[in-house]
């Protein structure tokens, strides 16, 4: 450990590395001294994929891609991945539905699932290979206190109970949806509860899912269905269920028999027949972002920065487009000689992201409010527009490269390619 860092990342995980993964060619060739705050212990000397039928997954729009390609560790994360080939999307009791077929938009997968464990792996993996030797992991270890400075930020972590204090230009606060460091920075939160649960599980349906994922709209709220590698012989697919509180709490009280009932009911036979389902998950949803996303010397990122309905499944790629668009600006301040928590540089960062935030996250509330709505006025509306997209190649083009992020500029970070 070092007692003096350009940047200090508080968290490890997927953002809190993606960020790091980001910054490492770089740092190596301009010089940037980098540590990762992280309480768990990490250690992935040998990448080792450890096959669970319910490892929980991310789905990564197509354009995420390029920002993993610019890493270096595409071709090391696409060992096992499911590709997205199609995209259902349907109003369970109505007329309305459309799809997208990557054929069509002429890439190779609108999107990708791949699960989090093993993005994690690699991620961790390329952060200790001897070209990242300027990125420090302390873990476990905490950080007890930051206090901002002169020209610096002044941070206390805690290591094996020993409190050391270190400095730096610029904390990145990544470390996830709670967070008592945040409360104790006096950073606010801007609340919106949606009185709904995500209902989480993989299942099996009898018949492969030749790479489809759907979004299915009823009346008990919105189903992802996403395409995930076999296991064990086992078709498999990651269910992402959103639930009233007493629906959700019913079906996690449910037998497996009873929930697969309930759940071919709701979803029909799109799919084939459900015959297996794993261990299940529910967690409340509301919408949260913070009011202050960047001071002189700290920024907040992903999910302590912003927390999104699920549905259309835009909230890591959201974060993801967050921590390459900072990492940009970094390197651009790093090359001009300024200090990386420069309240200029930071700001920059923050008011191009704010948009993207304002668009993505007014995407995901609408859509969830417009396809929750009982109105016979919307329900017909919605329906008329679901089939006008599918009948409109122009339209369903746009609609598709918006949800591969492709309407963003894409990263232009230092090139890692061909290190994973």
């Amino acid at each position: 450990m070092k007692q003096h860092y350009d940047l200090i990342i508080v968290g490890g995980g997927m953002v809190g590395a993606s960020l790091a993964c980001a910054l490492a060619p770089a740092a190596q060739a301009l010089g940037l001294d980098i540590a990762i705050v992280e309480p768990v212990p990490l250690r992935a000397d040998d990448l080792s994929y450890q096959p669970s039928y319910d490892a929980r997954a991310t789905a990564l729009a197509y354009g995420s891609r390029s920002a993993y390609e610019r890493m270096g560790i595409w071709q090391t994360l696409a060992q096992h991945i499911a590709p997205i080939n199609e995209i259902h999307v349907s109003d369970r009791g109505h007329f309305g539905a459309s799809r997208l077929d990557a054929a069509q938009q002429r890439v190779p997968a609108l999107g990708y699932v791949i699960e989090n464990h093993w993005l994690g792996q690699v991620l961790l993996h390329r952060l200790q290979q001897p070209e990242c030797g300027r990125i420090d992991y302390l873990c476990p270890a905490e950080v007890a206190q930051i206090v901002p400075g002169d020209g610096q930020m002044s941070v206390t972590v805690s290591r094996n109970g020993v409190a050391s204090s270190i400095s730096c230009e610029l904390v990145v606060m990544a470390d996830g949806g709670r967070s008592e460091l945040r409360e104790r920075l006096g950073i606010g939160y801007r609340y919106s509860a949606y009185e709904q649960h995500a209902l989480i599980a993989n299942v099996s349906p009898n018949r492969p899912h030749r790479g489809i994922a759907y979004e299915r709209f009823t009346d008990q709220g919105p189903m992802a269905l996403l395409p995930l590698q076999e296991q064990a012989g086992q078709h498999r697919c990651g269910l992402v269920w959103t639930l009233s509180d007493d629906d959700a709490q019913a079906l996690m009280a449910a037998d497996d028999t009873g929930f697969l009932e309930q759940l071919q009911q709701r979803f029909g036979y799109r799919a084939g027949r459900f015959v297996a389902v794993g261990e299940r998950h529910a967690y409340p949803l509301q919408l949260v972002l913070a009011e202050e996303q960047v001071r002189t010397g700290l920024v907040v990122l992903g999910n302590a920065a912003h927390a999104l309905h699920p549905i259309a499944g835009q909230g890591y790629n959201l974060a993801l487009r967050g921590l390459v668009s900072l990492a940009d600006h970094l390197i651009a301040a790093k090359q001009q000689g300024r200090s990386l928590g420069d309240l200029a540089v930071l700001q920059a960062y923050h008011e191009q992201m704010r948009r993207d935030q304002q668009r993505t996250i007014g995407f995901s509330d609408g859509t969830m409010k417009l396809f929750t709505s009982t109105s016979s006025l919307l329900t017909l509306g919605r329906n008329l527009g679901l089939q006008a997209l599918d009948a409109c190649p122009l339209g369903k083009t746009l609609f598709a490269r918006s949800a591969m992020g492709l309407d963003m500029p894409a990263p232009a970070l230092f090139s890692g390619e061909g290190q994973g």
